[in-house]
């Protein structure tokens, strides 16, 4: 009869000692590995003890040995251990299907539906899923950006960014099966939670990734749970959830984490609570690293991805391409159509090409995330035409939302709720929205939202209420607004906040807009201003300057604020003069503005700017410009007495001695190129000439081309200086977005600022002067 356990030969500890130190474990640590409730067993190894066969062969595996050569007379073979050589995968397959099999139901209801909107039923993903593209480059602004500023075409502002970026684009099911650790990242509405959901019901229903096991994890509900037990383990975690599905044997869970047959989904990094949010990322970042042959799916927003996941390849989420609107369109109206499959796709296709039309090209921008395709969708579905502005937009989505959903039956504790009229929702929501996003709340405990309604009510009311009473109002208001159209939505226990971030913006400038006197307004304005150099920030003031009927007021506030940011320190006014003179010194047509910041733009990267494609926008003083700045750039590149690439400086020379129109400045060049040695030299005589004359040469270069084009100083900022003018190109670029975002502003202000733009403030005073 083959014995039940094995023990280590006197060779076999000694193998098993040098395996386990460079393990850089305590036995403690080898018996969580094996499984082990205490490290007996542990120590029994080590002492050459015998030990139960199963948990010897787990040992070696752990510890990368062959169990065979450790033990002491091992059996030639018995059947009872096929389970740990070739047959041991068949075991893991047979455990990772009866697994699915238990779990899949779970997984179906978890992930299987979506609720979108207004839709009164929830609807199945495979139904309205989309396939999403995958950026693996992140598409990030850079300091290059304040060159468009030069174009002050309405047009060529828009939302999401200044022009097109051209980034490759791969399927997403591609980027999750080329990375194992996988971090998703893409704006709020984009559809990263949907992703993982189809990632999820895609691998239980064994089309994707079939031979895993899907674990689908909402990070804000992780947290909050673990907050209340003080034990952020992963791993406890999922245990708990496999019990929900009849799984109570917690090695389960381990052999498939051990096997790598685990594909984990973990939604909502960006969602965690600040306080939580270290720890938890410590935790992921632990268990990854543990567990480390499983396949991991996180997502964030692109706006915290500060919150960093070390092993883990950041790739973003792309927006819709048309065919995929026109897809998504096609899905959602025969999904919902009222009648028939054919009326759903005729529908679709009028939503198409009403969306083409040149009218909509707002619209057009908008739609490329899930979460506004689905809005315009579902206005467009009720009154079959798109509002002409994206607040428009916004409002008529819901009005629509909130007045439907008041015709409904409320809860039984909702009668102040119901009772409201729908400016005294939207009034509530917008008091909500404003009073959180001041704090920099996104989530929000339920006692202070309940707070803020109870504080609504008892104004509203006029009518005494005692503390519980005003209670027991708050909380079904609370649950009402949650119930009846989800604006507000329990993330975690007790946790709530918007449902969608875009709501919370848009109630925050609503309230701004909405202020009921000439002085609250200015206050609000005065506020709103003061957060000017907060990227946070940044949609309440594009919706603020469009909800506004006059946004005079606002746009010159902000402009007092941009011009304050620099106006203390002398050198960065120095350097706005210099631009503002430069620009003065161009016959162009362009305005004065677009000039300044393309030579704002020059000397702070001049290795990026001078870029032939550049050149069409520009007369012929910017190009040349361009072109010396670029060849002093190359100049002072150490070549080492690279032959080619110095005489690739002589041959720039060259072509730019033909396009200098003044007399004196192609004379100066002239005597430079003269001085510089011919391509026939021999490399001696050259690199004679480097060492004697060549520092010489190019300094000679350079005064020269300051003198004559007033360019190439050497602007040196330290690094509070760079972040100042960091934060003065993005409020300036912001300034721009909310001109050209369809507010209404008289030509006056609106010609006084773009005249104005980048100017130091002793220009900006003459101006006043005059």
């Amino acid at each position: 009869m083959v014995k039940r356990s094995l023990q280590a030969s006197l060779t076999g500890i000694q193998e098993a000692k040098r395996a386990f130190a460079l393990k850089g474990w305590t036995q403690d640590n080898l018996a969580a590995e094996v499984n082990l409730k205490t490290r007996q067993p542990i120590w029994r190894f080590f002492s050459g003890r015998p030990v139960e066969r199963h948990t010897f062969i787990e040992i070696c595996l752990v510890l990368e040995l062959n169990w065979r050569e450790i033990a002491t007379n091992p059996p030639a073979e018995f059947r009872e251990l096929e389970e740990y050589t070739q047959p041991y995968v068949l075991d893991i397959d047979r455990l990772v299907e009866q697994v699915r099999s238990q779990r899949f139901d779970k997984i179906q209801d978890q992930c299987g539906t979506l609720q979108l909107l207004d839709i009164s039923r929830p609807v199945a993903i495979n139904d309205i899923y989309i396939d999403l593209n995958i950026l693996e480059q992140i598409a990030s602004q850079q300091w290059l950006e304040i060159t468009e500023l030069q174009k002050l075409d309405p047009k060529e502002f828009d939302r999401f960014g200044l022009g097109e970026i051209d980034l490759n684009q791969i399927p997403g099911t591609q980027a999750v099966e080329t990375y194992s650790k996988l971090r998703v990242l893409g704006k709020p509405g984009v559809g990263k939670t949907t992703f993982l959901q189809h990632l999820a019901i895609q691998c239980n229903q064994s089309a994707f990734v079939s031979n895993y096991v899907p674990i689908f994890i909402t990070l804000r509900n992780f947290a909050q749970e673990s907050k209340i037990t003080n034990d952020f383990s992963l791993l406890k975690y999922i245990r708990q959830e496999f019990i929900t599905s009849g799984i109570s044997d917690p090695s389960v869970i381990e052999t498939l984490l051990n096997a790598g047959r685990v594909l984990l989904l973990l939604d909502g990094m960006d969602e965690i609570l600040n306080q939580q949010s270290n720890v938890v990322l410590s935790e992921i970042r632990r268990f990854s690293d543990k567990y480390h042959k499983n396949q991991l799916v996180t997502t964030c927003r692109t706006a915290s991805q500060r919150l960093r996941l070390r092993g883990f390849t950041d790739v973003e989420i792309a927006p819709f391409t048309s065919e995929q609107i026109q897809a998504f369109a096609q899905k959602w109206f025969v999904a919902f159509s009222k009648t028939n499959t054919q009326d759903g796709q005729s529908q679709s296709v009028e939503f198409i090409q009403k969306l083409d039309l040149a009218e909509n090209w707002q619209f057009r921008q908008l739609v490329v995330t899930p979460l506004f395709l689905n809005l315009a969708c579902w206005v467009f579905h009720g009154q079959e035409k798109f509002p002409t502005k994206r607040t428009d937009f916004y409002k008529q989505g819901l009005d629509l939302l909130l007045g439907k959903w008041d015709e409904a039956k409320g809860i039984e504790r909702d009668e102040v709720y119901r009772g409201f009229l729908l400016p005294q929702k939207l009034k509530l929501l917008s008091q909500i929205a404003a009073a959180t996003f001041e704090d920099g709340q996104y989530f929000f405990e339920q006692r202070i939202v309940e707070q803020y309604i109870g504080d609504y009510i008892q104004n509203l009311t006029n009518v005494p209420m005692d503390a519980d009473e005003l209670q027991v109002e708050s909380e079904a208001a609370l649950k009402a607004i949650e119930a009846q159209h989800g604006l507000l939505a329990e993330r975690a226990r007790g946790i709530f906040s918007f449902s969608y971030l875009a709501f919370q913006e848009y109630f925050t400038a609503r309230k701004i807009v909405a202020s009921h006197n000439l002085q609250a307004f200015e206050q609000a304005l005065s506020g709103l201003v003061s957060h000017i150099t907060d990227p946070h920030w940044r949609e309440i003031f594009l919706l603020t300057a469009t909800m506004l009927r006059s946004a005079d007021s606002l746009v010159q506030l902000m402009k007092q604020q941009i011009d304050a940011l620099v106006a203390q320190d002398p050198y960065l006014q120095e350097f706005l003069a210099w631009a503002s003179q430069k620009s003065r010194s161009i016959p162009t047509q362009a305005k004065d503005a677009t000039i300044r910041a393309f030579y704002l733009a020059l000397s702070r990267t001049p290795h990026v700017a001078p870029h032939f494609a550049l050149a069409s926008s520009l007369d012929q003083g910017m190009f040349l410009d361009a072109a010396l700045d670029d060849l002093l750039l190359e100049c002072a590149i150490d070549g080492s007495q690279d032959f080619a690439h110095v005489h690739a400086c002589g041959d720039a020379l060259s072509i730019i001695l033909g396009i200098v129109l003044d007399v004196g400045l192609h004379k100066s060049l002239q005597q430079l190129s003269d001085q510089f040695p011919n391509s026939r030299q021999s490399q001696e005589r050259f690199g004679l000439w480097w060492e004697t004359n060549y520092s010489t040469w190019a300094e000679q270069l350079k005064t020269t081309v300051i003198n004559y084009r007033n360019i190439n100083h050497q602007w040196e900022f330290s690094l509070e200086q760079q972040q100042v003018l960091q934060r003065y190109y993005d409020a300036n670029q912001l300034l721009l977005d909310c001109l050209h975002s369809n507010c209404e502003v008289t030509p006056a202000i609106r010609q006084e600022i773009e005249a104005t733009l980048l100017l130091p403030q002793k220009e900006l005073e003459d101006r006043e002067w005059e």
